[in-house]
């Protein structure tokens, strides 16, 4: 191609316009940079192709665009697919939050100024059984706020080495703290915490931090305090003790899953027990074994609560008011004992029978090479490490990628698990109502 080959921008994104339902402007803004990428191509005496390489970044956009999948990965939930699927209800009374006003800062029967986290203020402590408790964005944000608010400007908080997680995207407990303000003492070793390397420390640090290693577990011989040790220790020195518990199990026993298998929940740390040890402030995520939207909530004494809610960081991660609705939704939902209506836990209940039967109805007359075989879902998101659940896989013969790919190109794509050498679909994770889709889906990648 010549420079004078070279189509106009306005030529070449009306061609594109006409494969990428994006708006006009990231069209127009693609074939800009593609032309001017084959201009310095073919100065340089290389070939270039304008089209393709507009096609190529408008591609990665639309990619990326914001729109529904169907997770049948077995990851219940999966952090890169958007974590716990709120219910109908709790999409519901978001919605309505978003698509109108609401009285997220008014006293309707005043109109009045109010409190955004008052109703929150009055639920949150009834489900968890601490004085006080809030919510912020997430839970990173709520460690950040904490730290913050506890041990201030240069102030010290003692965390065991063994404890220094990184989750996600290089995110680094220690690089929290340095961002808090806090000053990092590192406790312990990454294997064996006692109280006793604590102890030696609490005179001089200004908290104490425990935090629930959700990602990983150490197995073999490994010792850590325990948050009533902690709890304790902190009393008695007159100092903040923070625990981090992660994933939000509201209660270890977890008393909706009655007839449910809950051996996978075996040492999560729930926040009703951690509150109970005396805390003085216990954090975990929304969006994970508490089953609702992302957010991170804070519980714990009423006073350590207060101070948190008045650092100015506060409202650098408050919320908005339809998250907050969405979060209360999902509290709604334990102070009222329907639990099992929060769709992670009701995949979690599903029984063998019940997967295997939806399985035999997605595969019902395909024409291809599937088999049902035993497997295991996992909780994800980090929740309990090494926990699996059992369950009936639907194994694509094949090519795995090429299943793979099948899949996710459905109208409404659908989201396998690739080892092995097979795709499998894990009807655990994927909502009954999805059911259809899945068969459409794998109809069409097995024809």
């Amino acid at each position: 191609m010549e420079l004078s080959d070279l189509p106009s921008i306005d030529a070449l994104a009306a061609e594109l316009s006409q494969a990428y339902e994006l708006p006009a402007p990231i069209v127009t803004g693609a074939a800009r940079q593609a032309v001017d990428t084959a201009r310095i191509e073919i100065r340089a005496g290389r070939d270039a192709d304008p089209t393709g390489i507009a096609s190529s970044l408008l591609a990665d956009i639309a990619a990326a665009r914001p729109r529904q999948v169907i997770n049948a990965t077995g990851v219940l939930l999966h952090t890169n697919l958007g974590r716990a699927p709120v219910t109908t209800s709790t999409a519901k009374v978001s919605g309505m939050i978003l698509t109108g006003a609401s009285n997220v800062e008014i006293d309707v029967r005043t109109g009045r100024r109010s409190k955004r986290h008052s109703y929150l203020d009055a639920l949150i402590p009834i489900v968890t059984g601490a004085e006080a408790g809030f919510a912020v964005n997430n839970n990173a944000g709520a460690l950040l706020l904490t730290l913050a608010s506890v041990a201030g400007s240069g102030g010290k908080v003692a965390v065991s080495r063994g404890e220094l997680i990184e989750i996600g995207g290089s995110f680094r407990l220690p690089d929290l703290m340095a961002a808090s303000g806090a000053e990092l003492v590192e406790v312990g070793t990454t294997n064996r915490t006692r109280v006793a390397d604590y102890a030696a420390v609490a005179d001089h640090v200004d908290a104490i931090l425990k935090v629930h290693p959700s990602n990983y577990r150490i197995d073999g011989f490994a010792e850590e305090a325990t948050y009533s040790e902690l709890a304790d220790l902190s009393a008695t020195n007159g100092i903040p003790f923070i625990a981090d518990v992660g994933s939000g199990l509201i209660d270890e026993t977890a008393p909706w899953l009655s007839g449910c298998d809950r051996s996978w929940l075996a040492n999560e740390p729930g926040v009703i027990q951690t509150v109970g040890t005396g805390a003085d402030l216990v954090l975990f995520s929304g969006d994970k074994l508490l089953g609702g939207p992302q957010g991170g909530i804070i519980v714990g004494k009423a006073e350590a609560v207060a101070q948190a809610k008045r650092h100015p960081i506060a409202r650098a991660v408050r919320l908005d008011g339809s998250s907050i609705a969405a979060i209360a939704d999902t509290f709604e939902l334990y102070a009222n004992q329907h639990v099992t209506e929060i769709p992670f836990w009701s995949m979690v209940c599903a029984g063998l029978d019940e997967i295997e039967s939806r399985s035999q109805a997605v595969i019902h007359g395909v024409n291809a090479a599937v088999t049902i075989v035993e497997g295991a879902s996992l909780p994800g998101a980090g929740s309990t490490p090494g926990a699996t659940i059992p369950t009936r896989l639907i194994r694509l013969e094949g090519d795995a990628d090429r299943s793979w790919s099948k899949l996710a190109e459905a109208p409404s794509p659908v989201i396998a698990s690739r080892r092995d050498g097979f795709a499998y679909i894990d009807l655990r994770s994927v909502l009954p109502a999805d059911d259809a889709a899945v068969r459409a889906a794998l109809i069409a990648a097995t024809a």
